[in-house]
């Protein structure tokens, strides 16, 4: 547990799995409070009960970053019951592989609002408390998706490069509060489980599998970024295993 004079009200997106609940479970060991957000309440609770029973502090709030109005309330909820919020880590996210010529548009909407609407509508609900306190750190996550495209990865590149130049502009634009953008190559997580063609999703879960780093790495990146004095803004954070080259 960390020194409680530095304990901060973290609020984490996706947290009831992969990188999200990495996040959460490394937070509370620093002596941190979690707000934990997803839709999955269930995986919520467990995780929360997890981490009080490990001796850390956490609660959480069901989330859906696809709404303006669910991200509002549990960032305000959240800023109502603590006094305060310190951080917010915008990690939801969707990842549906498909050649753009099979025309999964449903999918691509899905990307767009969860990726790129979820981190924005994040700032739009955290930015005005921070900034009537004078400090706080919103840290967004990218991926080296937002730095190369590839095959039937269009979509997804587009609304990660789109999250990296949303960060780019609010750290320009700010001063008083702390701007982030972690941007990890292959995890092992459940980004791949889920949508798009099966036979990419398939090769890309391989891929993860093989070249793959464990969520609590990209959650050590989060930490140390956090972890830096208010006159410190790590700005990006690019972080690959070794394998992946």
């Amino acid at each position: 547990m960390g020194n409680s004079a530095d304990s901060k009200i973290i609020l984490i997106t996706g947290a009831s799995s992969g990188i999200g609940a990495a996040t959460a479970r490394r937070l509370a060991a620093d002596g941190h409070h979690v707000v934990l957000g997803a839709r999955r309440v269930d995986r919520l609770a467990a995780l929360v009960d997890e981490l009080r029973a490990a001796g850390g502090s956490a609660d959480y709030h069901e989330l859906d970053v696809t709404s303006r109005d669910s991200v509002l309330s549990f960032v305000e909820r959240a800023h109502d019951r603590h006094g305060h919020i310190d951080v917010l880590v915008n990690n939801a996210g969707v990842m549906a592989l498909s050649a753009l010529d099979t025309l999964r548009v449903d999918e691509w909407d899905q990307m767009v609002e969860v990726n790129l609407r979820g981190t924005m509508y994040g700032i739009a609900a955290a930015l005005p408390l921070m900034r009537a306190r004078g400090t706080g750190h919103i840290v967004n996550i990218g991926s080296t998706a937002a730095y190369r495209v590839d095959p039937t990865a269009a979509i997804y590149c587009a609304t990660k490069y789109a999250v990296r130049a949303l960060t780019e502009g609010l750290r320009q634009e700010s001063r008083d509060v702390r701007v982030t953008l972690v941007s990890p190559g292959y995890t092992h997580s459940e980004l791949t489980e889920r949508g798009g063609d099966p036979q990419v999703r398939a090769a890309a879960r391989a891929a993860a599998e093989e070249l793959g780093m464990p969520a609590s790495a990209v959650a050590d990146a989060i930490a140390f970024a956090i972890a830096q004095p208010d006159s410190v803004d790590v700005n990006e954070i690019i972080v690959r295993s070794t394998v992946q080259g």
